[in-house]
């Protein structure tokens, strides 16, 4: 799509409190809304805009704290429960729903956590390498591994000390796979670069756990991508929800990894569209 037709910032829902929330829409018909994952914004969905606003309308957010309007927020509390209920909000200020919502990697435990605890607003709930640690009945939470926790501290001391792209390939090829940051595109990385601030106080405030219990309370028809090159957390992420929510069906993307509703975005819209026509009318 060509980025002319993105508006300059502007468009948003004014939450309560008076923080913005940004976003852009395009089409008619049945509610896409798509929630955004780390490092991201509205801008990450460009290929479903492309792909989708024929048949929908599509409406992509911008969470506090994160491009075009972190200014806003700054000062105060970086939350992804905070930003649940403020995605909430932002469809009540919407006037329009229930939507079929669509998250993405951090983007995802926010929406699950949306459907959840604000089901009157979901039709459907699509989870794309849904982030987050999963809960196994009777074993002790897994802890990360005090590799990670160095590597994402280097990330953003990287960052801070302005060697802001060693931090940002650092951290965006942990999520992907090596290579990912080095190949991605100009307009990836801008927006990564727009939004590096956000990444110290997003390790501050980690992601709860998915358990067997909370996945039972999401009556909603949900759809599970994985990228079939995706690092394993995610596919272990994908398998539990797959095997603990009610209504549940599974979906891989070939030959993609963390990204792959922009390495392949044709075969992420047609899961989409298949789905939310098939279960979601």
């Amino acid at each position: 799509m060509n980025p002319a037709a993105f508006p300059a910032p502007g468009t948003f829902i004014e939450l309560p409190g008076g923080l913005p929330m940004p976003y852009i829409e395009r089409g008619k018909g049945e509610l896409l809304l798509f929630v955004h994952g780390s490092l991201c914004d509205y801008r990450y969905w460009r290929p479903q805009l492309a792909g989708l606003a024929q048949q929908y309308r599509c409406v992509c957010v911008s969470l506090t704290h994160y491009w075009p309007a972190g200014d806003a927020a700054r000062g105060q509390p970086f939350s992804w429960r905070r930003h649940v209920d403020e995605l909430a909000a932002f469809v009540d200020g919407l006037g329009a729903g229930p939507a079929h919502v669509i998250g993405h990697s951090r983007g995802g435990r926010v929406s699950f956590e949306f459907a959840r605890r604000h089901p009157w607003h979901v039709r459907t709930l699509t989870l794309a390498d849904p982030g987050g640690p999963v809960q196994q009945p009777g074993q002790t939470l897994a802890v990360l591994p005090e590799n990670v926790n160095a590597l994402r501290a280097r990330a953003v001391a990287l960052i801070e000390s302005g060697q802001m792209d060693a931090g940002l390939e650092l951290f965006v090829d942990s999520v992907s796979r090596p290579g990912f940051w080095a190949k991605s595109t100009h307009a990836f990385r801008r927006m990564a670069t727009d939004n590096a601030h956000t990444l110290g106080p997003q390790f501050q405030d980690p992601l709860s756990a998915y358990t067997r219990e909370e996945a039972a309370e999401v009556r909603c028809p949900v759809l599970l991508i994985d990228g079939e090159l995706s690092p394993e957390v995610f596919h272990r992420a994908v398998a539990a929800l797959d095997a603990w929510l009610p209504d549940a069906r599974r979906a891989s993307v070939a030959r993609a990894s963390h990204g792959m509703n922009l390495a392949r975005p044709a075969a992420f819209n047609e899961l989409i569209d298949r789905f939310v026509s098939g279960r979601g009318r």
